[in-house]
């Protein structure tokens, strides 16, 4: 997807059926996870490894020059990196309080707020006008700080509720997360002919991959679901809604412009659910792994709602200026 150039009306469609067609799917196969849970459930060995296909895919999407911006723009991408690890995290936590959560979902919606940013809020980012190269920027730099950040802060914030193997999950975030993306991009770098070609059917088999991760984590959980999963609702939407609220009052309130300002909301307030999820099951406990399965389909409706939002304010202020 271009960042320089004005988005057509095909780019448009073709971007809104990604975000509102991919949650859908996500439903599907969580409902399928929960109709056939005993066959599905013997499959829990396939989370670490899709979880790192799915980065690697992701890493194939980046280009040396997405990190360009460090340099040349670095007070919004630090900014927007430090505010993506320091207010959903925060806010997990208050929300686990508020709601009086029990350990389990409390550590799952928690370390939702702990890991970095999803590619989806890419997506988001293009269909809200905000700054596309800012957010993948943000994106990319948040995922390589997660084998650092992402332990340290599940030890600090849960560590009093659970146990924490934190040198333990920062060596599988390396393994899933750094090693992938970082190939995926070493890939991109001296193959770009052969990573074009597959670029177009990328996303698709990226949300196929992520579907297989949502129907292995609620098939582990089945049994729970149906006690536990207006909570989780409640306490994802709050928390989704709390983040992308307050990343966008950050980003006005430090003097970022409108743009800017749209993509720290989105980048904070869309987290790689995925990788919550996957690392909830690993270390905790299929019941801490539902929240980032709740996660991942919340955060693209949303995601496409407030982009609709802004597009209608931009419409109306475009009318208002003639």
């Amino acid at each position: 997807m271009s960042v320089t150039t004005a988005p057509t009306a095909a780019e448009d469609r073709s971007a809104y059926r990604a975000v509102t067609i991919f949650p859908l799917l996500v439903l599907a196969a969580g409902a399928l996870g929960y109709a056939f849970a005993g066959p599905i459930s013997t499959q829990s060995g396939l989370i670490t490894p899709l979880l790192g296909v799915i980065m690697f895919g992701m890493g194939l999407t980046l280009t040396l020059p997405d990190f360009r911006l460090v340099l040349t723009r670095p007070l919004p991408v630090v900014l927007g990196v430090a505010a993506q690890y320091a207010v959903m995290p925060l806010v997990g936590l208050g929300i686990s309080l508020a709601l009086g959560l029990p350990d389990e979902i409390a550590a799952g919606v928690i370390l939702v707020g702990c890991v970095p940013g999803g590619t989806a809020s890419n997506v988001v980012a293009y269909l809200a006008r905000a700054d596309t190269a800012l957010s993948v920027t943000m994106t990319s730099v948040s995922t390589l700080l997660a084998p650092v950040l992402t332990p340290l802060l599940t030890l600090w914030l849960i560590g009093e509720r659970l146990p924490v193997d934190g040198m333990g999950m920062a060596t599988t975030i390396v393994q899933i997360v750094l090693i992938p993306v970082v190939g995926g991009l070493l890939v991109r770098t001296f193959l770009p002919g052969l990573v074009r070609r597959v670029l177009p059917a990328l996303p698709w088999f990226s949300v196929l991959v992520i579907c297989v991760v949502v129907a292995v984590v609620v098939s582990l959980s089945a049994d729970q679901l149906l006690a536990a999963g207006l909570l989780v609702t409640v306490a994802v939407v709050l928390h989704n809604g709390l983040g992308l609220g307050l990343g966008y009052a950050l980003g006005r309130l430090t003097g970022l412009g409108e743009r800017s300002a749209r993509t720290m909301a989105i980048e904070v307030g869309m987290q790689n659910s995925g990788l919550a999820s996957g690392l909830a099951a690993t270390f905790f406990t299929p019941v801490a792994a539902l929240p980032g399965a709740v996660f991942s389909v919340w955060h693209n409706l949303s995601g496409a709602m407030l982009a609709g939002w802004f597009r209608r304010r931009d419409a109306r202020a475009a009318r208002d200026a003639t």
